[in-house]
């Protein structure tokens, strides 16, 4: 499909189609050592240092299940309402990819460890928050793949490319697969409810510990799978499968994109096309990826290596006794304990910056700066260099020890803001930002003095104004003391003094 070719609105496709949603979502766990060998999981090693026999797929290597890796999963499974399977077994899934390296990948096909399930997710409408529920199909084991960098092209894939090159420090680490049933809600809902419950998944996993779920280092990833039915029609329309969406804005543009798109297909009169597509960040587009496989395509059969795996249903209810607070209700009363408003709530979460706040806040600092600091300036530099608020460069303690400084007068609004400025620079502490800016309020009453009667005498007709009882003329003379003091003096104190000096 030509991108050239105007493709109808959302409102115009959704009047006419129904779409129904699959969300795919790998999640890299974070055990040190691989799904089936002792390989470590550490991320950002020189390439293909982090390998063995085992994740290499030499002949005669054997594989050994990682049990940290069975208890993220068990502990997600309860965490997603699922039932824990009593007995299930490894396959292995055989396709030919060159970071595959033993041509096939070890999974779970016909039993996953947990299964049918369900959880929630909240989406703001104009007639208010809708909560829906959304169905788990499975949650199954399996291990990633290798990396391939493709060099010499101008996309960085693989056509146009003069050669590849594999990093096999992936192949092996421990993913769980978590498969959502068919989505079908409001049409106009569709692309928020898709961002709502990958968000929702993402706090789920994080809550649990079992991963970091950073969507930018490819810890989480997420398969959008999309199709469209004519209005009222009971017969599923056919899928695509966008791939590797990384961020959860790119989840509900990719998914409204894909429904427009399909939209143009079958108003052409052609047939949807079952397949990969992937997804274009600069232009919001997907294109052709590769035909989409059926089952029987992978010649799945049980993996002759491994046993199956027999969760005892005492070791099930251990772990349960393990879950995190639900992250709806922590949500919930974080809200209640900080004060915010729905409105403010939302935006907390949206930015991905609840964990931040929190952080912050028991780090020292009041609710309200800490959502300030991090839905603000902080939020802004990580927009403009193009990651997440938590890869920004300032921690919680940090803001918090900016906060601590405001309030003990050492400095002010526009002070504090070069201070944030300098650490997400990399300049050091707040403290040290401080030191090497020489960014400390002026507190020399002496000092002010003598620039409050500078800018008395100035400005003598400013100054007969206040004299006169017209109190809005002190900002004039405050905005000539702070500019004489660099914007380092004190505003509330120097109102204080001018308001001594001339009213006196």
């Amino acid at each position: 499909m030509s991108t050239a070719i105007a493709l109808p609105t959302f409102e115009d496709v959704i009047a006419r189609f129904d779409p129904v949603m699959g969300m795919e979502v790998h999640v890299e766990l974070g055990t040190v050592t691989k799904m089936f060998c002792g390989c470590s999981t550490a991320f950002g090693a020189e390439p293909n240092t982090q390998v063995c026999p085992t994740c290499l797929g030499f002949p005669g290597s054997l594989p050994v299940v990682n049990q940290m890796a069975v208890e993220s999963a068990i502990r997600i499974g309860l965490a997603l309402n699922c039932t824990i399977a009593e007995h299930c077994r490894f396959a292995r899934k055989n396709y030919f990819y060159p970071d595959m390296p033993k041509n096939y990948q070890i999974s779970q096909y016909d039993e996953p460890i947990a299964f049918d399930g369900w959880t929630e997710v909240t989406v703001d409408t104009a007639d208010g928050a809708q909560v829906f529920r959304i169905g788990i199909e499975r949650a199954h084991m399996e291990e990633d793949t290798g990396k391939s960098l493709h060099v010499g092209g101008a996309t960085g894939r693989i056509h146009g490319a003069s050669h590849s090159l594999l990093d096999y420090n992936r192949a092996g680490i421990p993913l769980i697969e978590i498969v959502t049933k068919p989505i079908e809600v409001d049409p106009a809902l569709a692309p928020a409810v898709a961002r709502a419950y990958v968000t929702e998944l993402r706090e789920l996993i994080r809550a649990l510990g079992v991963s970091e779920a950073r969507m930018e280092l490819g810890q989480m990833r997420c398969d959008a799978n999309v199709s469209l039915k004519p209005r009222g029609a009971t017969v599923l329309g056919t899928r695509t499968e966008t791939k590797n969406v990384n961020s959860l804005r790119s989840v509900e543009r990719a998914v409204t994109y894909e429904i427009r798109r399909q939209a143009t297909v079958l108003d052409a009169g052609e047939k949807i096309v079952q397949e990969t597509r992937h997804w274009h960040e600069d232009t919001g587009e997907t294109t052709p990826g590769r035909v989409k496989e059926e089952a029987e395509d992978y010649r799945y059969f049980p993996e002759p290596d491994l046993v199956p795996v027999a969760p005892s249903r005492d070791w099930v209810e251990r772990l349960r006794g393990t879950l995190p607070e639900p992250p709806a209700a922590r949500r919930a009363r974080l809200q209640s304990e900080w004060g915010f408003t729905d409105l403010e709530m939302r935006d907390v979460v949206n930015a991905g910056a609840l964990g931040l706040v929190a952080e912050t806040i028991a780090a020292g600092a009041d609710a309200a700066g800490a959502k300030k600091w991090w839905l603000g300036e902080i939020a802004r530099t990580a927009n403009e260099r193009g990651v997440g608020v938590e890869e920004s460069g300032i921690t919680p303690a940090q803001v918090a020890r900016v906060e601590e400084l405001i309030n003990d007068g050492a400095l002010n609004d526009k002070l504090a803001r070069q201070v944030v400025e300098g650490v997400l620079a990399g300049e050091g502490s707040p403290d040290e930002v401080v030191a090497a800016r020489g960014l400390a309020v002026v507190s020399d009453e002496s000092a002010l003095a003598s620039a409050v009667d500078d800018a008395i005498a100035a400005m003598p007709d400013v100054a007969e104004k206040i004299r006169g009882g017209n109190m809005g003329a002190v900002g004039a003379l405050i905005g000539s003391v702070m500019k004489a003091t660099r914007g380092q003096a004190d505003a509330k104190r120097v109102r204080e003094l001018i308001v001594q000096r001339l009213t006196a």
